[in-house]
């Protein structure tokens, strides 16, 4: 017996009687209804999402936004029953509840009364993250309590792009007002460099002004130093004068009684008018450069008061102003703290960067308000006390004619004197008639002595008075000078350091972008949904029911040839005894479940493309591969049944059931148990299904090849088995070999 004619024997005992015709095509049937029904209920699940029964519950009170009423709860249960998704009813809260229970809906979203307010939170110091809440029931069905968390992600990055874009607007217009407020400071710092350039020249000529006083007081100080001796030596000539000029009235009085002594007195009161003489005439030299000198003092202390008082006045302006801008300083640095701080485009060190420059100019300005304090109470004491020195100095300059008159008048008083004593030393007789006269002249020469007398005494008590405040005067006028110098230090400090603070607020506006209305509101639609996935698939199998379809194929290949190997004989006893050639008998025994293996895979491929219109890529290939694997599986089931009889038979259902967990037709292989994804790469039906992917999806050729490879090892192998078997049996037989077989 040939090859071709075990096929056709075997294939006309099967159709040899009506029942065997009927159980032979149920049996062709099994694969094509269990792979077809299958992956007709399972074709496009997804697409009928819309018939799925949800409820929504909107219990948002609202809030308000900027002055102005959202509702988010609305908003979002609008848009979800307007999507069309599920099949959306918004009812109350109970009847929610219960329907889930009672399988009315098979999941509820509720949005709970806070949950605009809690959107809304998030722009004050008390952020709140919004809650959804999904209810389900695994009763209704497992695959829809997925579906319902998949749904409520939905919601939720929905509801976020929404309020993300919102709060985007929101920080883009604070942006540009930071923008354009960072413009003003610019602006303000400029100005701030500009006045304290002038500013600093202003004090550079303070200082040179406050130099030239302190000089000039110096020099003041050192010509008062002797005037206190000088005046006490005068004083001292005008009590003596006055002492003198006593002593002559009284003697003169004493002559008017005592004529009769006349001549013998003439000649001593010759000689002491000679020493008046002579004290007036020194007198009168020591005090004749009186005038001139007080005169000077009263003009220099004069110039002194009006400059000084020039000086506060001028300085006056400038110091509340530096005192005003330390005063303004910490606000305006106070206020662009937070808005430095909140910013989300200038970086970390930017900002650290910007504030340290904020304190430091803080600093400054209040080190220079002090400063400026000082100053200005220094210059406001100097120009009291040049006042001051200046009424002294005039109210001597005034006084000292005076003196210098009643000096020079008794000077000449003492000349008449002289020349009278010596007449009334040579004319002694002719005195007495004159006495009377010249007693009076003396009483009004000792009144007048006496007022010399009492204007020096004073000038004297007046001179230590003004070297004093000529030596304060100096000390000020140092400390004015060292309080200028530091000025125009500080200044010069303040021009460098609002000259920086200018060029790095600049610097800070430009790294803030410029933008409009329109581009706000696509930056702000980047920034809440800035990520876009776009579909790049290399292999798309279309829908659920194509993805699914490998796997249901194979299976129904290992199906149906578990099925004809029900009612087929693996091998011919028969010809076993009467041909006695293993191969030819083994072949003759694979061939006939092969052919009808074709016939199940063409009408199985027809069903799966033509009539549940799934996507194939590559017709022949997928049909190759197919049949490739019916062949494999029909050689291995052959092998177990040749090997173990019905025991065999037995273990084909069990290891089509290890494949069923193993094969990776619905989960990824890689989610498996560590022993059944072993057992991934070591059975057949992982590669048929791999194969068949690659085929229907336009996947990897090379992939495809490899898999076939594997299954076509299988087959050798399993065909090598019911050969070694096949061989043993024609040689010798055993009792087990004669006992017949459960399935014919």
């Amino acid at each position: 017996m040939t090859t071709t004619s075990l096929v056709r024997a075997e294939l006309a005992r099967l159709t040899a009687t009506p029942l065997a015709r009927l159980a032979f095509i149920a049996l062709m049937c099994v694969p094509l209804l269990y792979g077809g029904a299958y992956l007709w209920a399972n074709r496009d699940p997804y697409a009928n999402l819309d018939q799925v029964p949800a409820a929504i519950v909107d219990q948002d009170a609202g809030a308000t936004l900027d002055g102005d009423r959202v509702d988010y709860g609305k908003d979002v249960a609008k848009e979800a029953i307007d999507g069309g998704d599920f099949r959306w009813t918004e009812t109350t809260a109970a009847d929610a509840r219960s329907g889930v229970r009672n399988g009315t809906y098979d999941f509820v979203v509720t949005i709970p009364h806070d949950f605009s307010a809690a959107l809304v939170s998030a722009q004050t110091d008390d952020p709140e993250r919004a809650k959804l809440t999904l209810t389900t029931a695994d009763t209704n069905s497992y695959l829809a309590s997925t579906i319902a968390e998949q749904a409520g992600k939905t919601m939720r990055t929905a509801v976020a792009e929404r309020v993300g874009k919102q709060a985007a607007k929101t920080l883009l217009v604070g942006l540009a007002d930071v923008r354009d407020s960072l413009g003003d400071a610019v602006d303000g710092a400029g100005q701030l460099a500009s006045g304290a350039t002038s500013a600093r020249d202003g004090a550079d000529r303070l200082a040179d002004g406050t130099g030239q006083l302190s000089s000039g007081a110096s020099e003041l100080a050192a010509g008062t130093a002797d005037l206190p001796s000088q005046t006490q030596q005068l004083d001292s000539g005008a009590q003596q004068v006055a002492a003198g000029a006593s002593k002559l009235a009284s003697g003169l009085s004493d002559a008017q009684q005592q004529t009769a002594a006349l001549p013998s007195q003439t000649q001593q009161l010759n000689t002491g008018a000679q020493q008046l003489q002579s004290g007036l005439h020194q007198l009168r030299d020591a005090s004749a450069a009186l005038p001139s000198g007080t005169a000077a003092l009263s003009e220099g202390a004069g110039t002194l008061a009006s400059k000084s008082g020039e000086l506060a006045d001028a300085s006056t302006p400038f110091f509340e102003g530096v005192e005003q801008l330390a005063e303004q300083s910490p606000q305006l640095v106070s206020s662009l703290k937070p808005v430095v701080a909140t910013s989300t485009v200038l970086t970390a060190e930017q900002k650290t960067r910007l504030l340290a420059s904020l304190d430091a100019l803080q600093t400054s300005t209040t080190t220079l308000g002090t400063n400026a304090s000082t100053v200005s109470s220094g210059v406001q004491g100097i120009a009291s006390g040049s006042a001051k020195l200046a009424a002294g100095a005039a109210d001597l300059a005034a006084k000292a004619p005076a003196l210098t008159s009643g000096i020079q008048q008794a000077s000449d008083g003492s000349d008449a004197l002289a020349a009278g004593t010596s007449t009334l030393a040579a004319k002694a007789p002719e005195l007495s008639s004159g006495i009377a006269s010249a007693a009076d002249g003396a009483s009004t020469l000792s009144d007048g002595a006496s007022q010399v007398a009492a204007g020096t005494s004073k000038l004297a008590a007046a001179a230590p008075t003004l070297s004093n405040g000529a030596s304060q005067l100096a000390t000020g006028a140092a400390s004015a000078d060292d309080g200028a110098k530091s000025l125009a230090s500080g200044l010069t400090k303040l021009e460098s350091g609002s000259t920086e603070l200018a060029d790095k607020l600049d610097q800070g506006r430009t790294k803030i972008p410029a933008s409009t209305a329109s581009s706000r509101e696509d930056q702000a639609s980047v920034i809440s949904d800035p990520v876009q996935v776009e579909d790049d698939n290399v292999a798309s199998a279309g829908n659920y029911g194509a993805g699914l379809a490998p796997f249901f194929i194979s299976l129904a290949a290992w199906i149906g040839m578990y099925a004809l190997f029900l009612i087929l004989k693996p091998i011919s006893k028969r010809a076993i005894t009467a041909v006695r050639k293993p191969l030819r008998v083994v072949l003759g025994g694979w061939l006939t479940p092969v052919l009808l293996g074709v016939v199940q895979m063409v009408a199985l491929f027809l069903i799966v493309r033509f009539a549940l219109d799934l996507n194939v890529v590559q017709a022949g290939p997928t049909i190759g591969v197919m049949v490739l694997a019916s062949a494999t599986f029909a050689a291995i089931i052959m092998a177990l049944n040749v090997l173990l009889g019905s025991v065999g038979q037995f273990l084909g259902l069990v290891l089509m059931l290890v494949q069923l967990v193993t094969a990776g037709g619905t989960f990824p292989w890689q989610t498996l148990p560590g022993p059944l994804a072993a057992l991934h790469f070591a059975l057949p039906m992982t590669y048929s299904v791999d194969a068949i992917r690659q085929t229907m999806y336009g996947g990897s050729a090379a992939t495809a090849w490899s898999d076939a490879g594997v299954l076509l090892c299988w087959l050798l192998g399993a065909l090598l088995v019911s050969y070694l078997v096949t061989a043993r049996q024609t040689r010798s037989r055993t009792l087990r070999d004669l006992r017949p077989s459960l399935i014919g």
